[in-house]
């Protein structure tokens, strides 16, 4: 986050808690706050917003229309659509769409979709909402296309502030975002909103959407995880990663979004009066029924976070029948005030568990929430949405640790039942401890026979020679996904050591690292530094996909423009000659690869000020043989 833009979020909380009459510091220090801005952007939009009250909505015309998307719920189908072309992936946010105006660099403009040809002037209300730059540096008419949400963090933030002031509480974070978009007063609370951008419309002339996506991160819009797919196999373990995160993400999807990466096939395509032909939305079949909540049963997990899960009174959803649903987390279960009684909404549409929409109506019962951990009966922790058991020696979260890296490492016949034995019998209660079990030690598990016991310690000691992202998506590291292990390793940390050595600059560099999430792996990579030298120590020996050797190996290279080759392709043939593709030019970038050679460009600009290496393309290709 630039400084202009910590600066805009401070103004705009500041002014927000000012108008509710809850200012926290002095008028003196907020001018200053103010002066600073003036002084680095005189013109920011931010400087003007006034009152937290609307007149009615304006209805305005779309330059080009806001289409509605053709769906599909059949994985068959969607590959059909596909053919033989390169498609992009994005998450299908749960919220409203939403129009951005920029001219001459600066905001004027946002609107929602309305009916598609017209939408309602929401520019007071969009000036709350934090992560929406009010500036950008580039002065033609630019259109941005994305989606106002509200994650499971705000949500609960915006339901305290809410209640505070007298409001009714919001009844899901699906419905609220709507609500905030239609009120009249109180504006401020907008600033809980956040917007995903996805669509870039500007006179520039692109080849392909992926790039749409690269100018989108240049003018620091927060856009969703972009993915190539050029087959079925890569579209069905994308569709299982939406699966994942429907029951597990921050904020709530309804789907994906797919679109041809050749811009010339849109123009050829076109559109109907419904939707683009170049575009198609994948869904999951699923419904939604109200039941009764009997019950909440609150867990440990591997990261010492207390997890709820509702027990219902059984009722049939998608050709099965329910019992138990996720409350996602404390936040939730705060928010909505959740407590035995309560008649609550859920939905089950490609989850394996089944998850709580909202509550239809709340039961004169007392809400409660646990005082200690279900565990270990320590004393529990609330930060913000989450509560935490801090426990290091809590036996069910280092159950589920264990169990993690069990599943993650592919040590097979070693089930959650027979991991119980193990830790009740005093025989593991670390990860490297499975390392040093005995097959006399299991022998002495219920139904484990010699057989079984040797059989075990085989698939156990297999595991030691292992692929470095699976070890690393195994250890349970904060934000350290598989997928985004790959990442860090393709990028060219390709080793254990270069990946304990990882600095937060390193970090940022790797696609879908902002500084946030980037802190929060390197923080819990430290963690588990210890842990990793232990399993060294026990004999484990990491391989990785080999690369070749060429004239970029081991140098950080940075593309910006558009290239003759899919971009893709292209970081494809630098990580295979084992080079380093990084998002942004710094001191420490080798190579910037462009074809223009742009003054406007930010990254060719920063490049000749750091005396940094400009080449073309094809003097790319040449280093790469």
């Amino acid at each position: 986050m630039s400084r202009i833009q910590k600066l805009e979020a401070e103004i705009i909380k500041h002014k927000a808690l000012y108008y509710q009459g809850r200012p926290q510091i002095p008028d003196s220090e907020y001018d200053k706050i103010e002066d600073e801005l003036r002084s680095l952007d005189p013109q920011n939009p931010t400087l003007q917003i006034v009152g937290t009250t609307s007149s009615v909505s304006d209805k305005i015309k779309h330059d080009k229309k806001m289409l509605s998307l053709e769906k599909t719920y059949l994985i068959d189908d969607l590959v059909t659509w596909m053919g033989k072309e390169e498609v992009l992936s994005t998450f299908k946010l749960d919220g409203i769409s939403c129009s951005l105006i920029y001219e001459s660099g600066e905001l004027i403009l946002a609107k929602t979709r309305g009916d598609g040809s017209q939408g309602e002037n929401i520019t007071k209300k969009v000036m709350w909402v934090t992560n929406v730059p009010k500036g950008i540096s580039n002065k033609n008419k630019i259109e941005i296309r994305g989606e106002l949400f509200c994650d499971e963090e705000s949500f609960f933030l915006l339901t305290k502030e809410m209640v505070e002031i007298g409001l009714e509480r919001p009844t899901s974070q699906r419905n609220i975002v709507a609500g905030l978009m239609g009120r009249k007063e109180n504006l401020e609370l907008c600033r809980f909103i956040k917007f995903m951008a996805f669509d870039y419309l500007s006179p520039e002339r692109l080849e392909y959407e992926v790039e749409k996506f690269d100018k989108l991160k240049k003018y620091e819009f927060k856009i969703p995880e972009v993915d190539v797919h050029k087959n079925k196999t890569s579209i069905e373990e994308i569709i299982e990663r939406a699966k994942n995160f429907m029951s597990e993400g921050p904020y709530q999807i309804d789907g994906l979004v797919f679109t041809y990466n050749k811009l010339s096939l849109h123009e050829e395509l076109g559109e109907t009066s419904h939707h683009p032909r170049y575009k198609m939305a994948f869904k999951f079949q699923g419904e939604s029924k109200l039941t009764i909540l009997k019950d909440i049963i609150w867990s440990v997990s591997r990261n010492g976070i207390l997890t709820p899960v509702g027990e219902v009174e059984p009722v049939e959803l998608s050709g099965a029948m329910i019992s138990r649903v996720t409350l996602h987390n404390y936040g939730v279960v705060f928010a909505n005030q959740l407590k035995s009684g309560d008649e609550i909404e859920i939905i089950r549409s490609g989850e394996v568990i089944p998850k709580f929409l909202s509550v239809a109506k709340a039961s004169s019962n007392k809400f409660s929430i646990p005082s200690v951990c279900p565990s270990c009966s320590s004393k529990i922790e609330i930060q913000d949405i989450r509560i935490f058991c801090r426990n290091e020696l809590c036996p069910g979260k280092n159950k589920e640790v264990i169990l993690n890296f069990i599943q993650k490492i592919g040590i097979e016949d070693l089930s959650s039942k027979r991991l119980d034995e193990l830790i009740n019998g005093g025989f593991v209660k670390t990860i490297p401890d499975l390392y040093k079990l005995t097959a006399e030690d299991l022998m002495k598990l219920d139904k484990v026979k010699e057989k079984l016991s040797s059989k075990l310690i085989d698939s156990i000691e297999k595991t030691k020679i292992i692929d470095l992202i699976v070890f690393m998506s195994a250890l349970g590291i904060s934000g350290g996904a598989y997928n985004k292990c790959e990442k860090i390793v393709r990028a060219g940390y390709d080793s254990i050591n270069k990946i304990i050595s990882l600095k937060l600059e390193d970090l940022m560099n790797v696609e879908s690292f902002a500084e946030k999430s980037a802190r929060e792996f390197l923080s819990s990579l430290k963690e588990k530094h210890s842990l990793i030298r232990e399993l060294i120590d026990l004999g484990f020996v990491f391989s990785v996909e080999e690369t070749r050797s060429t004239k970029v190996t081991g140098m950080k290279i940075c593309i910006t423009g558009a290239l003759s080759e899919k971009r893709p392709i292209v970081e494809d043939k630098i990580r295979e000659g084992g080079g380093i593709v990084v998002n942004s030019v710094s001191k420490n970038t080798d190579i910037l690869v462009t074809n223009e050679n742009d003054p406007s460009s930010s990254k060719y600009k920063k490049a000749l000020e750091l005396k940094i290496k400009v080449i073309n393309e094809n003097q790319l290709m040449d280093l790469l043989k």
